[in-house]
C-alpha cells in the first residue's frame, strides 16, 4: 500500500522527534547510571517504570486493555506469530550492549556499530516485508541514502573515536542495531492489529522481564547500590520511552523500517548536538565534524525518501 508524500513527510517529521526523544532518554539514563554507579540497575529502572506506567494505562484505558487481550487471544489461536510480541527483547539487548561495550568502545564507535546494524536490518526488513508491511524495493535512492547516513554518523562522531579497540567488541552493538530494525517492524504489526499503546505495553513488558533477569544475575554476582539517587528527573526515562515507542509504532507503516531508522538517527544526532551545546559534558566540546555529520543525515533522509515513481518519471521525461 502506497501513501501520499504529505503523509510520509509528516511521518518522517514525527520520527525525527521520536529520535530526539531517544537521545533525551539516553542522556537521562546515562546520568542515572552515573549517579547510581550501576548501569544495569538504571536500565531496569527505565524499562520497569515504563512497564508500570503502561500497566496502569491498560487497567484504566478500556481500548488498551481490550487490545492487550486481543493480541493474547490472537497469539493463543495462532492468528499472530508469538514473536511479534517480543520486540522489547531487542530494546533490552540494546541497553545490555550499552552496559557491556559502550565503555570499552566509547560512545562514538558504539553509535557507528548500532547505526550500521539498524540500517542493514531496515533494508532487509523492507526488502522482504513483514506481515501487513508490503516489501519495498531497494532503490538507488534508498541505497545511497542508507550509505550516506552511515558515513554521516561516522563523520559526526569522528572527533570522539579512540584507537586500540578489538574488532570483536563491535559484534554486540552491531547485533543490537540489527535488532532495533526488527523491533520497530514487529511493534508496527501489533499496532496494525490493535493500537500503538498495545504495542508499547508488550514492548515494555518483555523488555523489563529480560532486563529483570539480567539484573538478578548481576546482583547475585556484584550486588546492588545501597541507595537510590534523590533526583526525581532521572526517573522519567521510562515515560519518555513510552512516547517514542508508541510514535515509532505509528510512523513505521508510512515510512518503512529503513526510512524510519534514518529519520530517527537524524533526530538523535540533532538532540545530542543540542545537549552538547546547552548542557555540555566536560572534555567533550562540540566539533565542526559533528555539525557537518548531523546536517548530512538529513540529506540522507531526503534522498532515501524519494519514491520509486519519481525515478521512473524522470527517466520518461
Amino acid at each position: 500500500m502506497s501513501h501520499s508524500r504529505a503523509a510520509v513527510a509528516l511521518a518522517v517529521a514525527g520520527t525525527v522527534v521520536c529520535g530526539a526523544l531517544v537521545a533525551t532518554q539516553s542522556r537521562i539514563n546515562g546520568e542515572l547510571g552515573h549517579e547510581l554507579g550501576d548501569g544495569y540497575l538504571a536500565a531496569f529502572i527505565s524499562f520497569g517504570s515504563g512497564f508500570v506506567i503502561m500497566a496502569i494505562i491498560a487497567l484504566v484505558h478500556p481500548s488498551t486493555r481490550r487490545g492487550v487481550a486481543s493480541i493474547v487471544r490472537s497469539v493463543r489461536v495462532r492468528e499472530m506469530p508469538w514473536w511479534y510480541t517480543v520486540g522489547g527483547a531487542a530494546g533490552a539487548l540494546f541497553v545490555l550492549a550499552q552496559g557491556l561495550t559502550a565503555a570499552l568502545l566509547g560512545v562514538a564507535l558504539f553509535t557507528v556499530a548500532t547505526v550500521t546494524g539498524q540500517t542493514l536490518s531496515g533494508m532487509l526488513v523492507d526488502r522482504r516485508g513483514l506481515g501487513t508491511m508490503a516489501p519495498k524495493p531497494v532503490t538507488v535512492f534508498r541505497l545511497v541514502g542508507a550509505i550516506l547516513a552511515v558515513v554521516a554518523v561516522i563523520v559526526a562522531v569522528s572527533p570522539q573515536v579512540q584507537g586500540g579497540i578489538a574488532p570483536w567488541v563491535l559484534i554486540l552493538p552491531l547485533a543490537a542495531g540489527l535488532g532495533l530494525g526488527w523491533q520497530q517492524a514487529v511493534n508496527g504489526q501489533i499496532r496494525q492489529a490493535s493500537t500503538p499503546l498495545t504495542a508499547t505495553f508488550f514492548n515494555f513488558l518483555v523488555g523489563a522481564a529480560v532486563l529483570g533477569v539480567i539484573l538478578l544475575v548481576h546482583a547475585l554476582v556484584t550486588g546492588l547500590p545501597a541507595q537510590l539517587t534523590g533526583s526525581p528527573w532521572l526517573y522519567v526515562g521510562g515515560a519518555v520511552g513510552i512516547i517514542f515507542v508508541a510514535g515509532y509504532a505509528i510512523t513505521v507503516r508510512f515510512t518503512g523500517v529503513l526510512l524510519l531508522g534514518l529519520s530517527a538517527i537524524a533526530g538523535q544526532l540533532v538532540a545530542s548536538l543540542v545537549f552538547d551545546l546547552v548542557l555540555p559534558v566536560a572534555g567533550h566540546p562540540v566539533a565542526l565534524a559533528t555539525v557537518i555529520g548531523t546536517v548530512a543525515t538529513f540529506v540522507a533522509v531526503g534522498i532515501a525518501a524519494i519514491p520509486p515513481r519519481a525515478t521512473s518519471g524522470a527517466s520518461r521525461g
